[in-house]
């Protein structure tokens, strides 16, 4: 059968769980939208609890995998009403929450890690997942978050990079040993420092820590001025977006393990 009433509480919770961080929180679930993202979350080992098809947009072949899951079809307008947005290829997956912890990340020889401290921004936050990806950047630590990671800012703007880049939440403390104890040198990004980012020796195992752009960096990452680099701006205004920023200075760190 098709769900046709927005009204229908499998439609409302969808919506909710769309805009609320609270309940995401309390039902351990967030939301899924389009094909890629799905089978990238599901690939990723990230278990579906609920599948909405649209069939109009989906189309009428549904995989055998799709059918031995807990399957529901909705209408266009129902659809509508829970998307996020609009053309996501007729599918919208409730998923199962896991706990992103540094202990689960899995490090290659000398990994590059992207440590971000406040992000507020969901947008910037899926941007920078994004250019984690096509960095190949081994994890991406999120410290002492002001958003929520499972935001459908975050997922829409990574592009599906969310589930193919490695990532926790901790506090900059629990980041800052656990660098130590893999013995990952940190770089802290902040307009004070007197050495740019090309000038140092990125070959072995490295971390960049992102501050936010309204604020930068805390103190708590810029004590030792060693490790301070900056980027150049020639510009009028401190104009980089932070996600263009992490991309620069992980894209230095493969151009001298690869390119030089």
């Amino acid at each position: 059968m098709e769900i046709t009433s927005v009204q229908n509480p499998k439609v409302k919770l969808v919506s909710l769980l769309q805009s609320s961080s609270k309940l995401r929180k309390e039902n351990n679930s967030f939301v899924v939208e389009g094909k890629k993202e799905f089978n990238l979350a599901v690939k990723s080992g990230y278990t579906p609890l609920q599948i909405f098809i649209c069939t109009p947009l989906y189309g009428n072949y549904i995989e055998a995998n799709l059918r031995q899951l807990n399957l529901e079809f909705v209408s266009e307008l129902v659809y509508q009403k829970m998307a996020f947005r609009g053309t996501t290829e007729g599918i919208i997956a409730v998923f199962e929450k896991r706990e992103l912890l540094l202990q689960n990340i899995l490090l290659k020889k000398n990994p590059i890690v992207l440590v971000l401290e406040g992000v507020e921004k969901p947008g910037n936050l899926g941007a920078i997942l994004r250019s984690a990806d096509a960095a190949g950047v081994d994890a991406v630590i999120v410290c002492d978050t002001q958003t929520d990671f499972f935001n459908p800012n975050v997922i829409r703007a990574s592009i599906g990079c969310f589930f193919s880049v490695q990532s926790a939440i901790c506090t900059s403390d629990e980041c800052f040993k656990w660098l130590n104890s893999n013995n990952i040198k940190y770089y802290s990004a902040s307009l004070d420092a007197t050495k740019f980012y090309h000038e140092q020796n990125l070959r072995e195992s490295c971390a960049f820590v992102m501050g936010t752009e309204a604020n930068g960096l805390s103190s708590f990452w810029q004590l030792n001025k060693e490790n301070l680099i900056k980027i150049p701006m020639l510009g009028k205004i401190d104009s980089l977006n932070v996600s263009v920023s992490a991309a620069i200075l992980c894209y230095e760190a493969q151009r001298q393990r690869n390119f030089s």
